[in-house]
């Protein structure tokens, strides 16, 4: 994998370069231990974590943290459970101090349901955050207007959903993440949320998307260690196919072997 990384160009986000294109979550893994090796396996360098996780005790909660912090990998904090701007404002300010980076996951979720998130408040919370100095990463939907107003606001990257919060359906609607790289060539976009399969992470990437973000795909397999392998492998295959460019589709067969300047062989009787 090392080597095949060489080939596929980093992804630049503030004065970083990551060299791998895959974010994963910390939650909802079987144990600690668990947790540790499949995010290696990933080889990501991106973990996101939330403030909000519970511990048994507060000792279980500093375990925790410092068993990722450990990991040494660029940590993104988020604001999962919040359901407004202003709380979504608090829990950034918090994550702040407790883990020294101006990085923030944005999830203000406005439907119990679906964990669709509010576009309004995430909008109000994205610019108070911006004006505070943070990189916001804020997670939306596929709706190409409430992306438009998030990059208007300030925000140098979009997390827009591939289809609701752990429903492993994969992209829902493709076109409308296709239409939202297009419209954004100079803005990180990162698919987040949906993603069940590595056949999922790699439509995400052959759509031209920056980087995919993993967590109950692996974390609720029956083996997350090769999962994330599995994950690693597709991200990174998908991104270098978009990068050396598809063959266009025909309507018709076009022969891989073309029949001009072919010789014909005649068996002489």
């Amino acid at each position: 994998m090392e080597n095949s990384m060489k080939n596929m160009q980093n992804l630049k986000i503030g004065d970083k370069e990551l060299k791998s294109r895959l974010f994963i979550g910390s939650a909802l893994y079987p144990s600690p231990a668990i947790i540790m090796d499949a995010i290696k396996a990933s080889g990501a360098e991106v973990v996101t974590v939330s403030l909000r996780r519970q511990g048994v005790n507060k000792d279980a909660g500093e375990s925790f943290w410092n068993l990722i912090k450990s990991l040494d990998l660029n940590i993104l904090p988020n604001t999962a459970g919040c359901h407004s701007a202003k709380e979504a404002i608090t829990i950034a300010q918090m994550s702040r101090e407790i883990f020294g980076t101006n990085w923030i996951k944005l999830e203000v979720i406005g439907d119990q349901y679906n964990l669709q998130p509010d576009p309004y408040e995430t909008l109000e919370a994205a610019k108070v955050l911006i004006k505070d100095g943070f990189e916001v990463f804020p997670y939306t939907t596929d709706d190409l207007v409430v992306a438009k107003r998030l990059v208007d606001a300030g925000c140098r990257i979009l997390m827009p959903w591939g289809s609701p919060i752990g429903s492993g359906k994969g992209l829902a609607n493709p076109d409308n993440l296709k239409a939202i790289r297009e419209a954004f060539d100079d803005v990180v976009l990162v698919v987040d949320a949906g993603i069940g399969k590595p056949s999922h992470a790699i439509e995400a990437m052959e759509l031209g998307y920056d980087a995919v973000l993993i967590n109950s795909a692996v974390a609720l397999s029956q083996e997350p260690i090769k999962m994330a392998q599995a994950f690693a492998k597709a991200i990174e295959g998908g991104r270098i196919g978009y990068e050396a460019g598809f063959m266009q589709q025909r309507e018709l067969a076009s022969p891989s072997t073309p029949t001009v300047g072919t010789p014909f062989w005649h068996q002489v009787s």
